[in-house]
Order: structure tokens, then sequence, then C-alpha cells
């Protein structure tokens, strides 16, 4: 019995052990979600915090506030922004915010992130 358990410890269970040490490293780092993946399913990630990265296609601000659209190449999701006003168009930017799933119609999902920080990619 115990070779056994010396064998489970050996060189067959250490890729294992670095596939679940990258695993919990790259969620700590905060990776980005596909725009895609949260229209595909918006109320599982509905008031939560997620991060998205891509060009922006669109702003309008005005003293600070307003709001601007990224494309991440996988869909489009409109960003609402309160404070630090809105990035050109083009640019490319990093957002963390907090996911508002506003409704689902058919193959139509209106969803809208409130940005909390932004942050170059």
């Amino acid at each position: 019995m115990t070779t056994l358990f010396k064998s489970a410890r050996g060189p067959l269970a250490r890729p294992w052990m670095v596939a679940m040490a990258t695993v919990l490293v790259l969620r700590s780092c905060g990776g980005t979600t596909p725009i895609k993946t949260l229209l595909d399913d918006p109320s599982r990630f509905d008031g939560k915090t997620v991060r998205i990265a891509g060009d922006v296609e669109s702003s309008i601000g005005i003293l600070g506030t307003g709001g601007y659209t990224v494309n991440d190449g996988t869909g489009t999701l409109p960003v609402v922004t309160g404070s630090g006003g809105t990035p050109r168009n083009g640019a490319r930017v990093g957002v963390e915010g907090t996911f508002h799933s506003a409704f689902t119609l058919g193959s139509t999902s209106a969803a809208v992130l409130v940005e909390k920080r932004r942050y170059t990619p």
C-alpha cells in the first residue's frame, strides 16, 4: 500500500500540481473575461466584478463623466464612467467594473459595465 502512495507522489503527480498552481496564479491575476462570455450568460455575471479589455469604438463624455463602447473581438459592451473622463475612440483599454444585465430577448442581450478602474492592458 505504501508503494501505491509513493507512486502517486512521483513524477506523474507533478504535472497535475504544476497545472493547478498555474490555474491559481492566473485566477489571482484577474484575467479578462471575453465579452461574448458575458453576453452569452449575463445572469451568471450580473452584479459581479469583471475585467474586459479591447478597443474603444465610440465614446462620449462631459465634465469627467460619460460612456464608451469596448470591442474585444468577441463582442461589444457599453461602459459607463462616473469620473476620470472617457478614453478616445480607437484607444486600447482594460476595464474593471460591475457587470449589469438589463435584459435578454431572443438572441439579443443588453448589458452595461459600470467602471471602477481603467488600466492599460
